[in-house]
């Protein structure tokens, strides 16, 4: 089978999956629903890594397989195609793997769902976005990618539909993922016109040209980038589009890490590297990414410490994180994100997947104050939530380590001041990381004797996929191992390297090659590991020594009630947006609602009154109509002597 065969079979199969499940799911049994929802990622996995292998035999060249025309006018040209390359391939590979293991989670997750065959239907059309979006080989088909899975999403997000506030959070998700679209869009089209294509190679093919035919000025570049940079700070949640995120918790757990971990919330970093031709001839538009990227990071770390929902700390690591992969594209460092991208989907799909086998165990109980000692009920629970944890801790040797070392070397390198701020960030991410995970697995158990009764493992379906991603947060690291641990380790690096041929040509000064002693490298990973395990020790102390349980947000004093009510942007945005919207709203709704049926109501009468006059001719008299008949005949023939004068 040919590789442009392979490739739609890899985009669509989950899309097949939809429709089948879309359409039978009220009559298929259950266990051809699991089937079809499984096997259907997995194929597109498989079909994956043999691509990988037919792009490797035809010399590793991007390759762009077009399947017809979309739109083909004066001035426009845009093709459905698909390409294939280093960095699709990498987003390929993680998206489809880790989205099939949360697939196969959700079967024992959701299997006693009313909506069961509905809910893994939703599954197959966000993947297929997802897919869609890495693939095409322009911005247009990226965006109907970026659109499927903001509507995805939605659908997801509110699937429990029955619960109103479930409802609020997936509009709010939908709507905030609305803004950040737009300017996407007007990014895209700027594109469209200053380069007459949107095709990703032929647009950096055009800003590789010396003599810059297009005639593209700096000013012009900063418009594109800024405007698509809006698109990515609403699809990857970084200030001031963020606070939909954690609100997006209110869908079943396999969603929040299929949102948060491979897929969705990484559509902006793909759209950035992707377009990193873009980016490096607007370093203004990098600083901005990298001073929005900085202040998310700090400032969800620092909510994340008085969250006591098991998943909205999750959600506030995750909006962290991606502040932390914001950076490294802010500061050029385009691998080092994109490796934070896949170390992060293996270790934080882990931490969702093991929050909601603690939440199954505990029958929908989110708050980690009513937890503890989970360890002794739950130990393959236990143990691969741990992994997760100190990998995302930076702990070595687990792939969070690696990852988050070269972000925060990036940042020392650009400035000390910076790399303390990232170190910061670092150490409040130990802190209630491990603030999670001892008040969950260490200590008493602090629920109902109910619960206690009911706690157990979960069913293999559901513990599969997190020793597998246990295995992957382990050794993920693997991809990238920096010089200083081994000379030819970073092969991720030297994997991407062709991905920004034309970045280094436009800007060669910002991959310049920064030298660093070996030994000051040590003393970084060292202060680095050493923050977060004093971290880690602090929160044993206060968690486990000490036995303390976090109080609620209402009995917090002080700066930790701004924290615990994360800074108190929710209510800042009602203030300002929402209420004023809804009060014009209403305003339009009365006036309008007051105008139409004032309109009604007046042609009702009118035609009632005429009614009631015309009714009056009607008298029953033939005299008054022969009367009537020859008063009209004359004035006809009056008025047709008096035309033809």
């Amino acid at each position: 089978m040919d590789t442009k065969t392979l490739a739609l079979l890899a985009l669509l199969l989950p899309f097949a999956g939809f429709v089948i499940n879309g359409l039978g799911f009220r009559r298929l049994p259950k266990f051809l629903v699991s089937l079809i929802a499984v096997a259907m990622p997995l194929a597109s996995f498989v079909i994956t890594i043999l691509l990988f292998n037919e792009f490797q035999k035809a010399g590793s060249k991007a390759i762009t397989l077009k399947y017809g025309e979309w739109i083909a006018t004066t001035g426009m040209y845009v093709t459905f195609s698909l390409l294939i390359d280093k960095l699709s391939l990498l987003m390929l590979s993680f998206v489809t793997g880790v989205g099939t293991l949360i697939h196969i989670y959700s079967v024992g997750y959701m299997g006693k769902d009313e909506g069961y065959g509905k809910f893994m239907a939703y599954l197959n059309l966000f993947m297929f976005s997802m897919l869609a979006l890495v693939m095409g080989s322009n911005y247009l088909i990226m965006f109907i990618g970026w659109e499927g899975v903001g509507l995805c999403s939605f659908l997801l997000i509110g699937f429990w539909n029955k619960n109103r506030p479930y409802n609020a959070a997936a509009q709010k998700a939908f709507v905030m993922n609305r803004i950040g679209d737009l300017g996407l869009l007007l990014g895209v089209f700027l594109i469209l016109i200053f380069f007459g294509t949107t095709e990703f190679l032929e647009v950096e093919l055009a800003v590789s040209y010396d003599s810059n035919p297009y005639k593209v000025n700096s000013w012009q570049m900063i418009a594109v980038t800024m405007l698509l940079f809006v698109g990515a700070m609403g699809k990857s949640a970084q200030i001031p589009l963020y606070t939909w995120l954690p609100d997006a918790m209110a869908g079943p757990t396999p969603v929040s890490a299929l949102i948060h971990a491979a897929t969705m919330v990484t559509a902006g970093i793909y759209m950035v590297v992707r377009s990193n031709f873009l980016y490096s001839l607007a370093p203004v538009t990098l600083t901005v990414i990298l001073v929005i990227a900085l202040l998310t990071a700090l400032i969800a770390a620092s909510i994340g410490i008085f969250q006591n929902d098991i998943k909205k700390v999750l959600a506030y690591s995750t909006v962290s994180q991606l502040g932390y992969m914001f950076m490294a594209l802010g500061l050029g460092a385009y691998t080092a994100g994109m490796f934070h991208v896949v170390t992060h989907a293996f270790f934080k799909a882990l931490l969702f997947l093991g929050a909601g086998s603690v939440i199954h165990a505990l029958h929908h109980e989110q708050d980690i104050r009513n937890m503890g000692g989970l360890r002794k009920y739950m130990p393959i629970t236990f143990i691969t939530f741990a992994i997760a944890t100190l990998a995302i801790s930076g702990i070595p040797p687990f792939a969070g380590f690696f990852s988050k070392d070269e972000i925060l070397l990036n940042l020392y390198l650009k400035s000390p001041v910076l790399w303390g701020l990232g170190l910061l960030g670092s150490a409040m991410t130990a802190f209630y990381m491990f603030r999670l995970f001892f008040l969950t697995f260490l200590g008493d158990f602090r629920g109902t004797e109910e619960q206690k009764h009911h706690l157990h493992e979960s069913p293999i379906s559901m513990i599969l996929p997190l020793m597998i991603l246990a295995v992957l947060s382990i050794g993920g690291g693997l991809l990238n191992i920096p010089e200083v641990f081994a000379k030819d380790g970073d092969k991720l690096n030297d994997f991407l390297v062709p991905i920004y041929e034309v970045s280094k040509k436009v800007n060669p000064k910002l991959f310049e090659t920064h030298q660093i002693s070996h030994s000051t490298e040590y003393v970084l990973m060292g202060i680095s590991v050493a923050v977060a395990i004093a971290s880690i020790v602090f929160a044993y102390i206060k968690f486990v020594s000490g036995k303390a349980v976090p109080k609620a947000e209402t009995e917090q004093k002080g700066f930790a009630r701004v924290l615990a009510r994360k800074y108190y942007v929710d209510e800042l945005y009602d203030v300002v947006f929402v209420k004023p919207i809804q009060s014009f709203s209403r305003f339009l709704a009365d006036t309008f609602e007051f105008a139409i049926d004032f309109f009604v109501e007046a042609t009702g009468q009118l035609v009632k009154f005429l009614a009631n006059a015309f009714r009056k001719l009607q008298t029953g008299n033939v005299g008054t109509y022969v009367f009537a008949i020859v008063l009209g005949a004359v004035i006809l023939i009056a008025l047709n002597l008096f035309l033809n004068k």
